[in-house]
């Protein structure tokens, strides 16, 4: 097989979200990413690459750097972009430690998010369905790999919320500081979307809020990034 047209205008056309809902592919790009995905539970729908190292792989194709550099969203494209298939959403298990994500907007932030929960052992993220697609490619590349290890859900995320046993924590600037906070083992923690931070739709639903202590004299710095949150929070609750 040789790179075609019809694998071009495929390949660009799941940079959109619709397209990819449409084909139920997801782009990912190189040589980490791809080994990790290939070790998963992802199939594997078709594989492009300039190293001979996947050429045992039936929907292998061999390209040049330059048909690469032509299909890749890299500035530096890695050696192989591959597409998979999107998996079926799994159940939720409502037990251990959960992050939610109310509508973050930014992929890079996601994906580092998806990796954090992987770093910290939580197996399940629930998104809001205005959150950024989990499979957009520049999450997927921020993800690292940790997308093959952490199971993403989107759902209307008040009425799941309101359907949850275990103990639910905001974060909230507002709330009571983490370090003198008693947290649980299982437990959901919500966080909220970079520029509003979690909706007021949620924070009536919930009193539990904790904050991470600000301990500059500046006034000039507001608040924390969501992933740089969502890593020293995660870290208080494994501690």
């Amino acid at each position: 097989m040789i790179l075609s047209n019809n694998h071009q205008k495929l390949i660009t056309s799941l940079s959109q979200k619709k397209y990819r809902q449409k084909h139920q592919l997801f782009i990912a790009e190189g040589v980490k990413v791809v080994r990790e995905l290939l070790e998963s539970s992802f199939e594997l729908e078709i594989i492009f690459s300039t190293e001979s190292e996947f050429s045992s792989l039936d929907c292998f194709i061999q390209v040049s750097d330059q048909e690469l550099k032509k299909i890749s969203s890299l500035k530096t494209p890695n050696k192989v972009l591959a597409l998979f298939k999107i998996p079926s959403q799994k159940r939720i298990n409502s037990s251990g430690l959960i992050v939610a994500l109310d509508t973050i907007n930014d992929p890079g932030n996601l994906g580092t998010i998806i990796r954090l929960c992987d770093w910290f052992g939580v197996e399940q993220l629930v998104c809001s369905q205005d959150t950024v697609d989990c499979y957009n490619s520049k999450v997927v590349q921020a993800t690292m790999g940790s997308l093959a290890r952490v199971s993403i859900s989107y759902l209307n995320l008040s009425e799941y919320l309101q359907t949850v046993s275990i103990p639910i924590f905001i974060a909230d600037m507002d709330g009571v500081n983490i370090h003198k906070s008693k947290l649980p083992a299982s437990a959901i923690l919500v966080m909220g979307n970079e520029a509003n931070g979690v909706s007021d739709r949620l924070k009536q639903l919930i009193s539990n809020k904790i904050s991470i202590p600000r301990y500059g004299n500046s006034n000039q710095v507001e608040s924390l990034n969501v992933a740089t949150a969502t890593a020293i929070l995660l870290n208080e609750f494994r501690r």
